[in-house]
């Protein structure tokens, strides 16, 4: 209930700070669409922590609003709510910590953190102790910041690199030319995407795969067609492969949370009379989505294509292999011989 009610009285400040005339309680309960009551003790809750919410009556009725001056007290073009909104997010962007990104941005959030007045500062501690903002896991970039630095310069200036390239699935490091297109922040990894003159197309790089980089003298320019949407569209994540159409049934106990979720933009999702749902996607490369498969376990069960049950299977058969009675027999006598 305490954060419903948090959630509530951000939106009342808000609602508070765009209106010109400020608002009757009936106005705000209408909003809101809770009682009159309520929004009495919600206003009396906002004056305790500070907020210099005051009253006027117009036309007979009693309009809150706030002080002139403790408007005046936020540069323009920002409104309080907006530097408050920005503050609160500081924890998303600690994954980027040890990068230029983050040295930038911690300026700015001490900078608000300067210009917000006490009241809005202590009720923000009080919405962080309800709401938190995190990533796990994540990278740490500290030691790639030249790298970063090298890359992000490059994509600038339209400067082509080189550079040394340890492939996840490769044992050998590769040299390569590439035009950077992008620097790309994607579920806690910076990627570069551009064109490879050794491939010959456009791939995506993981950064902190990049062994060696160097900025060349070599100019390219961007193409005009080349969009990161249009790129990234039909994969799960980040891979790059042949199109599959995927078609997968989701068990009843699951097909709920599921469905609460966008996982793609191709999914289709039809719900069956047992509870249960299959959903369909048209997407790049099936490693990724194999996994994902995966993490649901006897939940999941893939219905086409043929080439992706096999890998399942395949992967299922490995794990299995790994668990032999065997094993476990043999772990079992010796932790009782141990004990």
């Amino acid at each position: 209930m305490r954060g419903d009610q948090l959630v509530r009285q951000w939106r009342i400040i808000r609602a508070i700070e765009a209106s010109s005339n400020g608002l009757t309680v009936t106005e705000i309960a209408q909003r809101e669409e809770t009682g009159i009551r309520t929004i009495y003790r919600d206003l009396e809750a906002l004056q305790a922590a500070g907020f210099p919410l005051y009253t006027e009556k117009v036309e007979r009725a009693t309009r809150w609003a706030f002080i002139d001056t403790f408007k005046f007290k936020i540069p323009p073009p920002f409104t309080l709510t907006e530097l408050m909104s920005l503050y609160f997010y500081k924890d998303l962007v600690r994954v980027l910590k040890g990068t230029p990104f983050y040295d930038s941005l911690e300026s700015v959030f001490k900078k608000i953190q300067s210009t917000l007045p006490p009241q809005a500062l202590r009720y923000l501690d009080q919405i962080q102790s309800v709401f938190h903002v995190g990533i796990k896991p994540y990278k740490d970039y500290a030691k790639f910041r030249e790298i970063l630095n090298q890359v992000s310069q490059a994509a600038l200036e339209k400067r082509r690199v080189e550079m040394v390239y340890h492939s996840l699935h490769r044992k050998e490091k590769t040299l390569r030319k590439v035009d950077p297109y992008k620097v790309w922040f994607y579920d806690g990894t910076i990627y570069l995407i551009g064109l490879c003159h050794l491939r010959q197309e456009v791939r995506m790089f993981a950064l902190d795969r990049i062994k060696m980089l160097k900025a060349t003298d070599e100019r390219f320019t961007l193409p005009k067609d080349f969009n990161l949407d249009d790129f990234m569209r039909h994969s799960f994540k980040v891979m790059h492969d042949e199109l599959y159409t995927v078609k997968i049934r989701i068990s009843p106990g699951w097909a709920r949370w599921v469905r609460e979720k966008i996982w793609h933009e191709s999914q289709k999702i039809i719900k069956l009379s047992d509870g249960s749902m299959e959903i369909t996607f048209r997407i790049a490369g099936l490693d990724e989505i194999k996994r994902w498969i995966l993490s649901f376990g006897p939940e999941c069960q893939v219905l086409e294509p043929v080439r992706l049950k096999e890998l399942i299977r395949a992967d299922l058969q490995k794990s299995l292999g790994q668990y032999a009675m065997s094993g476990i027999y043999t772990d079992t006598v010796r932790e009782s011989r141990l004990s």
